[in-house]
């Protein structure tokens, strides 16, 4: 079987970028281990994803323009209108939307819920097969194509293979792009709850001397955490009875948000960052977590990928030429180079910044806060470059 890309990984942003090329003549495969969900089965109104991602306006624009931003279901989506950021010594930074004229920062939505609309378009798209489930066992460069092997025995060709099959990518290692992943010697602990007061579509957060909360409204009185912390705090925090586990994130985020109930048991995933010197090779490009990791504090692992996917379309809808061309991948690696670097610079800095209980470092990184919050201009560039 030959096709012109193969896209192995099924993911939000692996499907994204399949959907972005339904209206090219490229021939499209997409290999994903995980059975497609139907439209039979139904979300249930008390059922909560612990997966839930902050897509900002520009990524919901080129979601829409896939076909499935306009397929989900908006009462399960959250728009953000404002976000307030807490030092460890009472400083303050509050962003809003309608700094910039923006009706929101960002939306707050489960990872099912958008996976089921992407993937729910993918199984009518015309110039693609899917192969679903399937699994990869060997994978061989050559320089007219990229030969695929399945585990059940099927071989494939492409002119192009590109891996968005997530953080611990089995196409990047077949690729020996062996950098290694630095840890953060943290964790991000995510569980979902119901509260007694409203959020007012206001996301929060929390950096202190020893791990950095975040609080993301849900629709209605819920909202979800993302907690990084040590693991030994996480292990604690996973074991703690759920009335437990209620009070101590209370008591973090200063109860803002009232009575606490536990409604997605709380999970853990190690933190760390990938920083890779390439991103493309002959006959391959990496999207998303399988290109970069980034520390989570700002929201903005899958907006990255997103991005890539984004760009990737673009490169590939404008060529007329071998799209597994080296100088043309090329052109995408280096559109995206920025974008990434300064993510990852930014976050990894943040993080070292806040997550130390240096005098100085604590002295410093609270005037910071509090004169960022009295730069209009500043706070307004802030913002205008998380909408992308």
């Amino acid at each position: 079987m030959e096709f012109d890309i193969v896209i192995v990984g099924g993911g939000l942003v692996g499907a994204s970028l399949a959907a972005a090329l339904k209206s090219s003549r490229l021939k499209l495969a997409l290999v994903e281990g995980q059975s497609l969900p139907t439209e039979s089965e139904e979300i249930k109104e008390d059922d909560w994803d612990s997966r839930i991602y902050a897509v900002t306006p520009g990524n919901a624009e080129f979601l829409e323009q896939c076909g499935a931003w306009q397929k989900l279901d908006l009462s399960r989506v959250q728009q953000v209108e404002e976000m307030r950021i807490f030092g460890d010594s009472g400083a303050e930074l509050d962003f809003s939307a309608y700094q910039v004229g923006a009706s929101e920062l960002t939306f707050i939505l489960e990872s099912r819920l958008l996976q089921r609309a992407l993937w729910d378009g993918l199984q009518q798209q015309d110039n693609l097969t899917l192969f679903n489930p399937a699994r990869c066992s060997e994978l061989t460069w050559h320089p007219e194509a990229a030969h695929l092997k399945l585990q059940d025995g099927r071989e494939i060709k492409a002119k192009l293979i590109v891996g968005a099959d997530g953080r611990d990518s089995w196409v990047r290692h077949q690729a020996g792009m062996a950098e290694t992943p630095t840890p953060y010697h943290q964790h991000g602990v995510v569980a979902n709850f119901s509260i007694s007061k409203s959020h007012h579509g206001i996301a929060c957060q929390w950096f202190k001397p020893d791990s950095i909360l975040a609080l993301l409204p849900l629709p209605g009185k819920r909202v979800s955490i993302v907690w990084s912390v040590s693991p030994e705090r996480s292990a604690e925090l996973l074991a703690l009875p759920q009335e437990e586990l209620c009070a101590q994130v209370s008591t973090a985020s200063q109860s803002i948000l009232g009575e606490m109930q536990v409604i997605t048991p709380p999970s853990a995933f190690a933190l760390r960052v990938l920083n890779l010197a390439h991103i493309t090779k002959p006959r391959l490009a990496l999207v998303g977590d399988a290109a970069h990791n980034v520390h989570p504090l700002a929201g903005q692992g899958v907006n990255l990928g997103f991005r890539d996917a984004r760009q990737l379309a673009e490169v590939l809808l404008g060529t007329i030429s071998d799209c597994g061309d080296i100088n043309l991948l090329r052109n995408y690696e280096r559109a995206r180079r920025e974008d990434i670097l300064s993510m990852q610079l930014t976050t990894d800095a943040l993080k070292h910044l806040f997550i130390n209980d240096n005098p100085l470092l604590r002295t410093l990184r609270n005037l910071g806060l509090k004169t960022t919050n009295q730069i209009t201009p500043l706070k307004k560039m802030l913002v205008r470059h998380a909408l992308n």
